[in-house]
Protein backbone atom coordinates (compact mmCIF):
# COMPACT_ATOMS: atom_id res chain seq x y z
CA UNK A 1 0.00 0.00 0.00
CA UNK A 2 1.28 3.29 -0.81
CA UNK A 3 0.51 6.02 1.73
CA UNK A 4 -1.23 9.34 0.51
CA UNK A 5 0.53 12.21 0.98
CA UNK A 6 -2.46 14.80 0.24
CA UNK A 7 -4.22 13.25 2.95
CA UNK A 8 -2.27 15.41 6.37
CA UNK A 9 -4.50 15.73 9.66
CA UNK A 10 -3.15 19.18 10.69
CA UNK A 11 0.26 20.88 9.54
CA UNK A 12 2.38 19.40 12.78
CA UNK A 13 5.80 20.61 12.56
CA UNK A 14 8.86 18.64 10.82
CA UNK A 15 12.60 19.78 11.33
CA UNK A 16 15.23 18.33 9.22
CA UNK A 17 18.74 17.58 9.54
CA UNK A 18 20.97 16.89 6.52
CA UNK A 19 24.00 14.59 6.93
CA UNK A 20 27.82 15.09 6.93
CA UNK A 21 29.45 17.20 4.11
CA UNK A 22 25.74 18.44 3.30
CA UNK A 23 23.74 21.47 3.64
CA UNK A 24 20.17 22.55 3.90
CA UNK A 25 19.31 22.46 0.05
CA UNK A 26 20.46 18.75 -0.20
CA UNK A 27 17.04 18.12 1.78
CA UNK A 28 14.95 20.82 -0.62
CA UNK A 29 13.27 17.94 -2.59
CA UNK A 30 12.18 15.73 1.18
CA UNK A 31 11.02 19.10 2.25
CA UNK A 32 8.97 19.93 -0.55
CA UNK A 33 6.96 16.41 -0.35
CA UNK A 34 6.40 16.91 3.04
CA UNK A 35 4.99 20.69 3.38
CA UNK A 36 2.87 19.15 0.01
CA UNK A 37 1.50 16.33 2.77
CA UNK A 38 0.89 18.96 4.96
CA UNK A 39 3.64 19.72 7.44
CA UNK A 40 5.22 22.60 8.54
CA UNK A 41 9.04 21.77 7.99
CA UNK A 42 12.02 23.73 9.09
CA UNK A 43 15.27 22.79 7.81
CA UNK A 44 18.18 22.84 10.93
CA UNK A 45 21.54 24.41 9.86
CA UNK A 46 24.75 23.24 11.30
CA UNK A 47 28.17 22.80 10.57
CA UNK A 48 28.59 18.88 10.31
CA UNK A 49 32.79 19.30 10.55
CA UNK A 50 33.92 22.28 12.43
CA UNK A 51 31.13 22.84 15.06
CA UNK A 52 30.84 20.55 18.20
CA UNK A 53 28.00 18.32 18.44
CA UNK A 54 27.42 19.22 21.75
CA UNK A 55 26.77 22.71 20.34
CA UNK A 56 24.80 21.70 17.67
CA UNK A 57 22.25 19.49 19.75
CA UNK A 58 21.78 22.76 22.35
CA UNK A 59 20.07 24.88 19.10
CA UNK A 60 18.27 21.75 17.82
CA UNK A 61 16.61 21.56 21.70
CA UNK A 62 16.00 25.42 21.69
CA UNK A 63 14.48 24.53 18.02
CA UNK A 64 11.88 22.44 19.29
CA UNK A 65 11.31 23.92 22.09
CA UNK A 66 10.57 27.32 19.81
CA UNK A 67 8.29 25.72 18.06
CA UNK A 68 6.16 24.02 20.71
CA UNK A 69 2.85 23.52 21.98
CA UNK A 70 2.38 20.56 19.82
CA UNK A 71 4.51 18.19 18.78
CA UNK A 72 7.87 18.87 16.81
CA UNK A 73 9.11 15.59 15.03
CA UNK A 74 12.59 15.32 13.45
CA UNK A 75 13.82 13.74 10.25
CA UNK A 76 17.37 13.36 9.85
CA UNK A 77 19.61 11.92 7.15
CA UNK A 78 22.74 9.58 7.84
CA UNK A 79 24.28 12.04 10.36
CA UNK A 80 21.12 13.82 10.99
CA UNK A 81 19.58 10.98 12.09
CA UNK A 82 22.11 9.97 14.92
CA UNK A 83 22.36 13.56 15.69
CA UNK A 84 18.67 13.74 15.70
CA UNK A 85 18.74 10.57 18.60
CA UNK A 86 21.62 11.88 20.46
CA UNK A 87 19.50 14.58 21.46
CA UNK A 88 17.58 12.80 23.57
CA UNK A 89 20.16 11.65 26.02
CA UNK A 90 21.75 15.17 26.74
CA UNK A 91 18.44 17.09 26.72
CA UNK A 92 15.10 16.27 28.72
CA UNK A 93 11.49 18.27 28.54
CA UNK A 94 11.49 18.51 24.75
CA UNK A 95 7.97 18.62 23.04
CA UNK A 96 6.86 15.52 22.02
CA UNK A 97 7.23 14.18 18.40
CA UNK A 98 8.31 11.21 16.25
CA UNK A 99 11.86 10.75 14.76
CA UNK A 100 12.33 9.26 11.73
CA UNK A 101 15.94 8.73 10.64
CA UNK A 102 17.24 7.68 7.11
CA UNK A 103 19.97 6.20 6.53
CA UNK A 104 21.33 6.47 9.58
CA UNK A 105 24.12 4.56 11.41
CA UNK A 106 23.04 4.33 14.89
CA UNK A 107 25.39 1.06 15.46
CA UNK A 108 28.62 3.14 14.96
CA UNK A 109 29.47 3.71 11.25
CA UNK A 110 32.25 1.24 9.74
CA UNK A 111 33.12 4.10 7.03
CA UNK A 112 34.10 6.76 9.94
CA UNK A 113 35.82 4.16 10.95
CA UNK A 114 37.87 3.00 8.43
CA UNK A 115 38.58 6.81 7.74
CA UNK A 116 40.47 6.79 10.81
CA UNK A 117 42.26 4.05 9.89
CA UNK A 118 43.60 4.95 6.01
CA UNK A 119 44.78 8.28 8.07
CA UNK A 120 41.47 10.50 6.79
CA UNK A 121 39.89 11.25 9.99
CA UNK A 122 39.60 14.58 8.85
CA UNK A 123 36.63 13.86 6.54
CA UNK A 124 34.47 13.00 9.13
CA UNK A 125 35.57 16.41 11.31
CA UNK A 126 34.07 16.66 14.92
CA UNK A 127 31.55 14.45 14.38
CA UNK A 128 33.59 11.44 13.76
CA UNK A 129 33.40 10.01 17.01
CA UNK A 130 29.45 10.89 17.17
CA UNK A 131 29.19 8.56 13.88
CA UNK A 132 31.84 5.77 14.95
CA UNK A 133 30.30 4.95 18.13
CA UNK A 134 26.57 5.37 17.45
CA UNK A 135 23.75 6.29 19.70
CA UNK A 136 20.63 4.93 22.12
CA UNK A 137 17.54 5.02 20.36
CA UNK A 138 15.08 6.55 23.19
CA UNK A 139 12.35 4.03 25.07
CA UNK A 140 10.15 6.96 25.25
CA UNK A 141 9.67 8.18 21.66
CA UNK A 142 8.48 6.10 18.37
CA UNK A 143 11.46 6.02 15.97
CA UNK A 144 11.61 4.68 12.91
CA UNK A 145 14.29 3.93 10.06
CA UNK A 146 14.80 3.53 6.52
CA UNK A 147 17.79 1.78 4.84
CA UNK A 148 19.05 1.34 1.52
CA UNK A 149 20.88 -1.07 -0.28
CA UNK A 150 21.86 -0.04 -3.52
CA UNK A 151 25.71 -0.63 -2.76
CA UNK A 152 26.25 2.76 -4.63
CA UNK A 153 28.07 5.53 -3.09
CA UNK A 154 31.76 7.06 -1.98
CA UNK A 155 31.38 4.80 1.64
CA UNK A 156 32.57 1.63 0.26
CA UNK A 157 36.19 2.67 -0.95
CA UNK A 158 37.01 3.04 2.28
CA UNK A 159 34.25 0.21 4.58
CA UNK A 160 34.01 -3.26 4.92
CA UNK A 161 30.62 -4.51 4.94
CA UNK A 162 29.14 -7.30 5.40
CA UNK A 163 26.04 -7.83 3.89
CA UNK A 164 23.86 -5.41 2.31
CA UNK A 165 24.64 -1.71 2.16
CA UNK A 166 23.50 1.54 0.58
CA UNK A 167 27.06 2.79 -0.41
CA UNK A 168 28.13 4.31 2.52
CA UNK A 169 25.95 2.54 5.73
CA UNK A 170 25.17 -0.85 6.16
CA UNK A 171 22.03 -2.10 6.98
CA UNK A 172 22.47 -3.65 9.98
CA UNK A 173 23.54 -0.14 11.35
CA UNK A 174 20.34 0.79 10.78
CA UNK A 175 19.10 -1.69 13.03
CA UNK A 176 18.00 -1.68 16.69
CA UNK A 177 14.84 -3.60 19.12
CA UNK A 178 14.40 -0.45 20.09
CA UNK A 179 12.71 0.86 16.75
CA UNK A 180 9.31 1.05 16.09
CA UNK A 181 9.66 0.34 12.49
CA UNK A 182 11.98 -0.38 10.21
CA UNK A 183 12.09 -0.54 5.94
CA UNK A 184 14.74 -1.37 3.59
CA UNK A 185 14.20 0.35 -0.14
CA UNK A 186 16.03 -0.31 -2.99
CA UNK A 187 18.01 3.20 -2.84
CA UNK A 188 21.40 4.47 -2.68
CA UNK A 189 22.86 6.74 0.36
CA UNK A 190 21.95 9.49 -1.72
CA UNK A 191 19.00 8.25 -3.38
CA UNK A 192 17.17 8.38 -0.26
CA UNK A 193 17.20 11.99 -0.24
CA UNK A 194 15.57 12.54 -3.50
CA UNK A 195 13.17 9.53 -3.20
CA UNK A 196 9.09 9.74 -3.09
CA UNK A 197 8.69 6.69 -1.19
CA UNK A 198 11.15 7.97 1.17
CA UNK A 199 8.72 10.93 1.83
CA UNK A 200 6.14 9.04 1.36
CA UNK A 201 7.09 6.69 4.48
CA UNK A 202 7.87 9.35 6.47
CA UNK A 203 4.96 11.30 6.14
CA UNK A 204 3.34 7.80 7.06
CA UNK A 205 5.23 7.19 10.41
CA UNK A 206 5.18 10.96 11.54
CA UNK A 207 1.63 10.83 11.03
CA UNK A 208 0.77 6.96 12.76
CA UNK A 209 4.12 6.09 14.05
CA UNK A 210 4.43 3.09 11.81
CA UNK A 211 5.68 2.43 7.76
CA UNK A 212 3.23 1.67 5.54
CA UNK A 213 5.32 -2.01 5.45
CA UNK A 214 8.06 -2.73 7.18
CA UNK A 215 10.64 -5.68 6.43
CA UNK A 216 10.25 -7.23 10.49
CA UNK A 217 7.24 -8.49 8.74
Amino acid sequence: MNPDLREAPSRERVILLHGLWMRRPALWPLARRLRASGFDVDLFPYATLWAEPGQSLARLASWMRARAPGPVHLVGHSLGGVTALALFAVERDLPAGRVVCIGSPINGSQAAARLRDVHLPWLAGRSRALLEQGVQVPGDREVGMIAGDKPVGAGAWFARFDGPHDGSVAVAETRSDRLAGHLVLPLSHSGTMFSRAVAAQTAQFLRHGRFAADDRG
